[in-house]
């Protein structure tokens, strides 16, 4: 009799504990999804007015957010900024790593990295974050910086390991070690060319982006 008098008293205390649990996992779905909500307000906000014109106060009112909440998920509009750089660009920097580190002949993987380029990049909002450092960059260093540090010190550090690896296997000329920036350099004018003049002279950026491997690295293909 005792025993199910204690079985009683404590059935109640593991409802709550679950009940409890399913609230915390509630409001961290709930946290993550306005997160992400400020980010995607920010880079509508900051890809219409640019970075130094855009007001915490318009990223709110788009994300249907008081102005305070934004606080609560970052420090201040450089720090918004800078997340989402990390958010949107950092995990592509990742998988250009692991392709580096795959055993594979150069032209093979500048192909892959062509196609997660257009993919991932270009037919993204992720080139708006590119275009925004390319037009603020050199008004914002500290933006710059960051931008430099998280992303492109990464690829280019491991462009470099590949074109090394390559050119001691013959299968890169010795000379475009020295000019990593080669590799990414239609990118960035992929999406410098078509920001400005695709109303007058559209570029096919992905047939480009076929032809500059092409370029590169055709001529050693061949048998």
């Amino acid at each position: 009799m005792a025993e199910r008098r204690k079985a009683a008293k404590t059935a109640p205390r593991k409802r709550e504990q679950r009940v409890e649990i399913v609230g915390d996992s509630a409001r961290d779905t709930r946290s993550a999804a306005r997160r992400e909500a400020i980010l995607a307000a920010a880079l509508d906000e900051f890809s219409a007015s640019g970075f130094e014109a855009t007001r915490l106060d318009d990223v709110a009112k788009r994300a249907g957010i008081a102005k305070g909440t934004i606080y609560l998920y970052f420090r201040d509009k450089e720090t918004l900024f800078q997340e989402l750089i990390r958010e949107m660009l950092t995990p592509l920097v990742g998988s250009i790593e692991a392709m580096g580190a795959a055993d594979l002949p150069l032209p093979d993987i500048a192909s892959h990295i062509a196609d997660l380029f257009m993919r991932e990049v270009y037919e993204t909002r992720r080139k708006d974050v590119v275009r925004l450092m390319i037009s603020e960059g050199r008004r914002f260093p500290k933006l710059a910086e960051f931008y430099y540090r998280e992303v492109l010190s990464r690829i280019i550090a491991a462009v470099r390991a590949l074109l090394n690896r390559a050119a001691a296997r013959g299968e890169v000329a010795p000379g475009l070690v020295e000019f990593p920036q080669l590799i990414a350099a239609p990118g960035l004018m992929a999406i410098i060319w078509n920001g400005l003049f695709e109303r007058y002279d559209p570029l096919d950026v992905r047939t480009m982006m076929q032809t500059h491997v092409e370029l590169l690295f055709g001529a050693r293909r061949e048998p």
